[in-house]
């Protein structure tokens, strides 16, 4: 019987991690400014800074993606919705038709916000866009709510899809398991929650929003707890699972980048310090600030690491059961013919 190999993947690196840390944060804050504008307080500053960032931030990690294409012409295919039909197990087809539809749903949700802000009708061709698209405005405040859910359903499919896509693969033990979607829709809502903080407190800077920042805060507290649990059980499983595992974990635990880059200083450092501040506040929105850009690195620290620890089974332990399977059979003899 053939002995087992494993071996470190170096195809997925940093690129797909960046792919994947924007693609999560920007579904997860098209997610956190509309829910907070439909059901918390009408916010319309929130909502433009929330999509237009997202926008940035989902197009180019789709560009980040597109430049590694081997055969970059085959994306005319996952681009049309009819594929879900003919190939509804690819994944990459349904994360790229939540990604275009959430982009869509979200610039039409912030559409009636952007006609009534200056800034965008008086840019030279974004305004010309904007009168073009005055009906469209119109149509949306008219809608607003479902629309508003519209973008959120494509944006949990934006978010969900990037740990699924992880999950997908049985040769990798440390991606291949139930826990790595809830993990990434975790860390996204958690990095949204710093994106936006900072946005409440550097950009926008109201008094009107303490409360909102005071809930986000809360919020996020609540996101890195559950986030560090999930960790936990991460450890517990690659500690004492299989031998691919096993080697991931020796790969992570023994990486000061990974310990203290991520664990410490992207999660239980801004862990304490929103702690303290929802508990008994700061005399500055300095600790909260550097609190969310610590967050934020985490959340790029997660699948970095995710990536350059992805240890595989060589070869495939399927096709090695296969082979095992093959050499119990019995060998038959044709019989002589008379």
């Amino acid at each position: 019987m053939e002995g087992m190999y494993y071996d470190t993947q170096a195809v997925w690196t940093w690129w797909i991690a960046i792919y994947l840390f924007l693609g999560g944060l920007g579904g997860a804050t098209v997610v956190t400014s509309c829910l907070t504008n439909m059901y918390v307080k009408e916010h319309k500053p929130l909502v433009l800074w929330g999509v237009i960032s997202a926008f940035i931030m989902l197009s180019l990690g789709s560009f980040l993606l597109f430049l590694h294409l081997l055969n970059k012409i085959n994306v005319i295919h996952v681009l049309n919705p009819m594929v879900l039909i003919h190939k509804p197990d690819a994944w990459i087809s349904w994360g790229t038709q939540f990604i275009v539809w959430m982009m869509v749903w979200s610039i039409i949700y912030a559409l009636p916000y952007m006609l009534e802000t200056p800034f965008f009708t008086k840019m030279p061709i974004i305004g010309t866009l904007l009168k073009l698209f005055g009906w469209l405005g119109k149509l949306s405040k008219k809608f607003h709510g479902l629309i508003g859910w519209l973008a959120v359903i494509n944006s949990v499919g934006t978010v969900f899809y990037t740990g699924l896509l992880l999950q997908s693969f049985p040769a990798v033990a440390l991606w291949h398991n139930p826990g790595v979607p809830l993990l990434f829709i975790v860390s996204a809502l958690s990095t949204s929650m710093a994106f936006l903080l900072l946005v409440l407190y550097l950009v926008i800077n109201r008094e009107e929003d303490q409360a909102l920042r005071v809930l986000y805060e809360r919020t996020d507290v609540i996101l890195i707890g559950v986030e560090l649990l999930i960790i936990f059980v991460f450890f517990h499983y690659t500690t004492y699972g299989l031998e691919s595992a096993r080697s991931t974990a020796h790969i992570l635990w023994n990486s000061l980048g990974w310990i203290f880059g991520f664990v410490v200083f992207g999660l239980i450092v801004p862990f304490l310090i929103e702690l303290r501040g929802v508990t008994k506040g700061w005399g500055s929105p300095a600790p909260i600030v550097l609190a969310a850009i610590m967050v934020l690195s985490g959340g790029y620290l997660l699948r970095h690491y995710f990536m350059y620890a992805g240890v595989y089974e060589r070869p495939y332990p399927a096709v090695n059961s296969i082979s095992h399977h093959a050499q119990l059979q019995p060998k038959t003899t044709p019989e002589p013919q008379g």
